[in-house]
């Protein structure tokens, strides 16, 4: 999303686009003179930063400099912040910076905890010690705290209650440890559990898409982000991942399909995927569904994408029910009934 050109930038977010600017071999010598807490800002700003126009990035320079050359758009990202951050500073303190600023918006930790949703931080808690999360809802806002509270089972709920009722002040040495291993174990895997949530909902787009706009916006998304064009990739399940089906699946989904979408969407499919359903049937059964698609004659992609799709989301209506399984890929991913 690109910023209005008249909007009045931050501190940190000027001081993110000139980094932005500059680039790696420019920066370095800046970034060795900050402390770790101007650091995290800077990078928090340059992950929040969005597009930058060009003109706003001339107005910052003029600003601090007053005078500049074009310098084109620019973008401010996860992606290019970890590059930047990783030209000048240690792998391992850039991962425990991009990890902190990674996870849900906040200057602190506790800041960060107090926007993560209350299901997911109580379910978090909840196997933790009575003690500890009376020490950590202390330090949350206590609105947020409130409804982490709430989604606790109820006698943990009242043991915590009561531990906060009786404590005392918490020895610095204590909560720093807390702070830790929140850090370190919840959200660290938070930030991960997002990153795969946002790839699995792309993934369930692109599958709802006809086969010539999913290969125009994979295309597009590969030059830009070819990386993430592969886990959607590898997220995505077609028509074709049915052939994965063991014989008892195929014939689970060919009491539950539509035998003329089944024959419409076999029009398109591989020998092998075609040879697999034919086996599973009868032979008479096989005999009329070939039948039925030689007199089809040519069928439009378009009605075969259709059909595929269809039968697709009813072999993903019964894995849901537990009725077959479907596999996500790789020899570990075996079907098992």
């Amino acid at each position: 999303m690109s910023r209005n050109v008249n909007r009045s930038l931050t501190g940190p977010e000027k001081a993110a686009v000139m980094m932005l600017a500059l680039g790696e071999e420019r920066v370095g010598p800046l970034l060795e003179r900050f402390d770790g807490e101007e650091v995290r800002d800077l990078s928090q700003a340059m992950v929040t930063l969005g597009t930058i126009e060009a003109n706003t990035v001339e107005r910052v320079f003029v600003e601090f400099a007053d005078s500049l050359s074009s310098t084109g758009s620019l973008h401010g990202s996860v992606d290019s912040t970890e590059k930047l951050l990783g030209a000048i500073l240690p792998t391992d303190q850039v991962k425990k910076i991009m990890e902190e600023i990674s996870g849900p918006a906040g200057r602190t930790m506790w800041d960060k905890l107090g926007n993560v949703n209350e299901s997911v931080f109580a379910n978090y808690l909840k196997n933790e010690y009575p003690q500890t999360v009376a020490v950590v809802l202390s330090k949350i806002r206590p609105d947020h705290a409130s409804r982490v509270l709430g989604a606790l089972p109820e006698s943990f709920a009242m043991e915590v209650v009561m531990r906060m009722l009786r404590m005392e002040s918490v020895q610095r040495e204590v909560l720093e440890e807390i702070e830790m291993t929140l850090r370190n174990e919840f959200m660290a895997n938070l930030s991960a559990t997002n990153q795969a949530d946002s790839h699995e909902m792309m993934a369930e787009i692109f599958n709802s898409l006809d086969r010539g706009t999913e290969n125009r916006f994979m295309t597009l998304l590969e030059e830009r982000n070819r990386d993430s064009a592969e886990k959607i990739k590898s997220l995505m399940f077609t028509f074709e991942d049915l052939a994965q089906l063991d014989p008892g699946g195929v014939q689970t989904l060919l009491r539950g399909a539509d035998k003329d979408k089944l024959g419409t969407a076999l029009k398109g499919a591989s020998d092998t995927l075609k040879d697999l359903f034919f086996s599973n049937m009868s032979e008479r059964a096989a005999k009329i569904l070939r039948e039925d698609m030689a007199a089809m004659g040519p069928v439009r992609l378009s009605d075969v994408d259709d059909a595929q799709l269809e039968i697709v989301n009813i072999a993903k209506q019964l894995a849901e029910s537990g009725e077959i399984m479907l596999s996500e890929g790789g020899e570990e991913d075996e079907l098992v009934y």
